[in-house]
């Protein structure tokens, strides 16, 4: 800017002989600081350093008269920054009380009043008093003369200045606004503070960090605070460079993707393309119009068409959108199937798809009369748990047609990722919406009945917890604002009918178990299988095999053998398994005799023709009496089985052995039972040298099985008696129950199951603890005519029901013998001695 104060006629500029023209009795050259009388000049925005030529334009009227006072003495001026820029007419308290002593080295008007002045920087100086304050402002000041040589500085300042002048080099390099020269030109300042001073006039910042350096009078302490701030320059310097290079980035992109979809539009319209997309997303404005969605679903979804609108149909993204638009479209909104509210007629339907199962059915018609009477789906969810093969999911069909709601299932066995219940989040590739909302849209309507198959086999690992997931599904007060991840949108599932089954109550979380109503059903009894392959089985396997009617018949004798000695279940899946067996040996016959007409009938002699030999042997009654041997009665999730428990007396020590894979429960079962009978050993006259000398080794056949639970108790108990006394049980008693260490027989679960099994087993008499009463009015009418039942509540009770004579005689005759044998042992010891 100094060619602008040269060769101009306006310019007006100090004789030189002036120069050094001080007040008398001043010393300049003496290092002291001296006082002195100067006009002060206000500045806004600006800060002067010492040993810099700086310019600044002047146009208020004090500043005017300031300065041609300066310029009538000795050209000396006061120059400070004023605290605040917005005071026009600013007095020496609006002025930093530190400024800087400046010589005018040139002048030039300017437009109007104003004037450029062109000032070199003295020394560092502070307001002692204020003068005057009328027609200009003038003060005496305190000049602050600095005497830094090298020799002066210390270490530590020395490696500030070297660190301060490599950040100054970088500052000047991000900032482009320092020239190479002006650099140079500084860094070769051999005078520290001539230096310092210098950097910082050059420093693009604010007056008050420029006024902070000024103000600092310690050396040291102007360094440390110019260091700071060049390095806080030099980090925002190198950010915003970054974000510049960044932003340029992004805009070369845009105008590239901008000029390449521009490119890519002009070859869809020449191929046609453009007007199919176009067309799809009308479609799509005019389904959701359609629809009537709720305010902010709506809003939501045409954001989405107006994004797909502005893609490239090929990208990506695209297809993620269309997929997510297109699923919202096809969901039933507001689409309900027409639900059947007439009882009987429900009522008809479910005898006619299922033989029996009263008290299913029963509770079926209440809750449909709940929903009619309520307008809706009210109460909990409803459960079914059952061994597999009893009809559970069948009769879910069968709710669902005499309702007149269409049928999803979902099977949940093996289901471990959480978004199989409430799908992906759109941010992964390959999203899809979770398996609830998917079976909603495949049924096109929003009141279906929803099957959750086998919720007792739910899993959970590192992706998440499907079982918690249920949770809002299945819960009445939060399924009316289902929310899938896919979706990002609540749906309704209020109005959908939900119905779960399981095999076991065992394995449901608590959270979920809570939330449904379980109904049990139960296995079948041997004439209720008979009838039910009479009226279903029978006529569906000769329908799928492609057999007619009158081509195969079975006998109702073979129907029961079947059942007997073919298959071993509570449901009748097996059965339906043989008598598809059966139809396609007779397929394969009239096939290979496509002239014969013939009736193909099945019968118990020429059953074991088309199936082979019997796989199971149910009559256990048959044979004799033994001794140790003893039939229980034992619940497995497929329904009730007869358990065989053995034991065996072997001389030994005492110890107590046990097979069969049995769990802790009936292991304890076992030591309970062995030590009330040591305790009422005297009473039926055993020798209680019999458990010290003896081993017990009790036993349970089919010992691959694992088997638990407390329900063995009284059995392994009777078990153990029979063996050690030498008493024979009878074949055709089974029993059941828990016992404690005072001989009372505990209640336990699983009565029908249990008692199911004995009757196909031919059982004549089960012994039940007499707590069970009233589990007894849930068993069939002819199962309770065909078996004798002997309600207990402690163990001599089994003992006197399960033995064919008094164990007390048995085990007096073994004490006698082990007398006997005793006292032969002390002579011979006594003849040995």
């Amino acid at each position: 800017m100094k060619e602008e104060f040269e060769n101009n006629p306006a310019v007006t500029t100090p004789d030189s002989s002036n120069q050094g023209v001080r007040p008398a009795g001043k010393d300049y050259d003496s290092g002291m600081d001296v006082k002195e009388v100067l006009p002060c000049v206000p500045l806004r925005g600006v800060t002067i350093f010492p040993h810099t030529v700086v310019h600044f334009d002047i146009g208020r009227e004090k500043s005017i008269r300031a300065l041609e006072r300066a310029m009538a003495t000795d050209k000396l001026l006061f120059v400070s920054t004023q605290k605040d820029e917005k005071v026009l007419i600013p007095m020496v308290s609006d002025m930093y009380p530190i400024g800087t002593v400046v010589r005018v080295k040139q002048m030039l008007k300017i437009q109007g009043d104003a004037v450029r002045v062109l000032v070199e920087g003295i020394c560092r100086a502070v307001i002692d008093e204020c003068i005057t304050e009328d027609n200009y402002i003038s003060c005496t000041v305190d000049r602050i003369v600095e005497n830094i040589t090298e020799d002066s500085l210390s270490i530590q300042d020395k490696a500030r200045i070297r660190l301060i002048e490599d950040a100054f080099s970088e500052y000047a390099a991000l900032s482009a606004q320092i020239g190479d020269e002006a650099v140079d030109k500084i860094l070769a300042e051999k005078d520290s503070a001539a230096k310092i001073d210098m950097m910082a006039n050059e420093l693009f910042v604010t007056s008050e960090k420029k006024q902070k350096i000024l103000s600092a009078l310690d050396f040291s302490e102007r360094l440390q605070i110019i260091g700071e701030i060049i390095a806080e320059e030099n980090e925002i310097a190198a950010v915003e460079k970054k974000l510049a290079a960044k932003v340029k980035e992004n805009i070369d992109n845009s105008q590239k993707e901008y000029y390449l979809r521009e490119k890519i539009k002009a070859i869809q319209s020449e191929l046609g393309n453009d007007e199919d997309a176009a067309a799809e997303t009308a479609e799509w404005t005019e389904k959701l119009d359609a629809l009537k969605l709720d305010k902010k679903i709506d809003e939501k979804v045409r954001k989405e068409i107006k994004k797909y609108a502005r893609m490239v149909p090929s990208s990506a993204e695209s297809s993620v959108v269309r997929n997510y638009v297109e699923t919202i479209l096809d969901l039933p909104w507001n689409k309900s199937s027409r639900v059947n509210h007439d009882i009987k007629k429900a009522e008809k339907i479910l005898n006619e798809d299922h033989y029996g199962m009263d008290k299913v059915k029963q509770r079926v018609l209440e809750y449909l009369a709940v929903t009619q009477l309520s307008k809706g789906i009210h109460g909990p969810i409803l459960c079914l748990v059952g061994p597999p093969g009893v009809g559970k999911t069948s009769i879910a069909k069968s709710i669902a047609r005499a309702t007149g709601r269409e049928f999803v299932r979902m099977s949940l066995g093996g289901v471990r990722d959480e978004a199989e219940i409430r799908g992906h989040r759109r941010t992964y590739i390959g999203a899809i919406p979770g398996r609830v909302i998917n079976g909603i849209r495949e049924s096109g309507v929003n009141n279906p009945l929803f099957l959750f198959d086998e919720v007792d086999k739910i899993g959970a690992d590192f992706r998440g917890d499907p079982a918690s997931a249920l949770l809002e599904v299945l819960d009445p007060e939060q399924n009316s604002t289902f929310t899938d991840h896919f979706l990002e949108v609540p749906f309704d599932l209020s109005k959908v009918m939900f119905i779960t089954t399981a095999n076991t109550l065992d394995t449901i979380p608590e959270p979920l178990l809570d939330r449904m109503e379980i109904i049990e059903v139960p296995g079948y009894t041997e004439d209720e299988k008979v009838q039910i392959a009479e009226r279903y089985l029978i006529r569906k396997q000769v329908k799928e095999n492609g057999l007619k009617q009158n081509q195969m018949k079975i006998s109702d004798n073979a129907i029961h053998d079947l059942v007997n000695y073919y298959t071993r279940e509570s449901g009748v899946r097996n059965l339906e398994r043989e008598i598809g067996s059966l139809c396609r040996k007779v397929a394969r016959k009239v096939v290979e005799n496509p002239k014969k007409q013939k009736t193909y009938n099945i019968t118990p002699r020429n059953l074991e023709k088309y199936l082979g030999k019997h796989r199971y042997f149910y009559d256990v009654v048959e044979g004799e009496d033994q001794v140790g041997v003893v039939t229980g009665l034992a619940w497995t999730q497929v329904g009730g089985v007869t358990l065989q428990i053995e034991c065996d007396v072997i001389e030994g020590n005492g110890k107590l052995q046990l097979t069969g894979q049995l769990g802790d429960v009936m292991q304890e079962s076992a030591r309970i039972g062995i030590s009330y009978l040591r305790s009422i050993a005297d009473k039926y006259g055993i020798d209680i040298d019999t458990f010290r000398k003896n081993d017990l080794h009790l036993h349970i056949l089919e010992g691959a099985v694992p088997k638990d639970g407390p329900s063995a108790g009284v059995t392994m108990c009777t078990t153990v008696m029979s063996a050690i006394t030498d008493t024979p049980v009878r074949r055709d008693v089974a029993m059941t129950g828990e016992i404690d260490l005072r001989g009372n027989v505990m209640p336990v679960g699983g009565i029908r199951e249990k008692v199911l099994a004995a009757h196909r087993a031919g059982i004549k008499k089960i012994l039940l603890p007499k707590k069970n009463e009233p589990d007894m009015e849930e068993l069939p009418r002819q199962v309770r005519h065909d078996i004798e039942f002997v309600l207990i509540d402690r163990v001599e009770q089994a003992f006197k029901e399960a033995f064919t004579q008094d164990p007390s005689i048995n085990a007096k005759k073994l004490a006698a013998k082990y007398e006997e044998k005793r006292k032969k042992e002390e002579e011979e010891h006594r003849k040995d001695a």
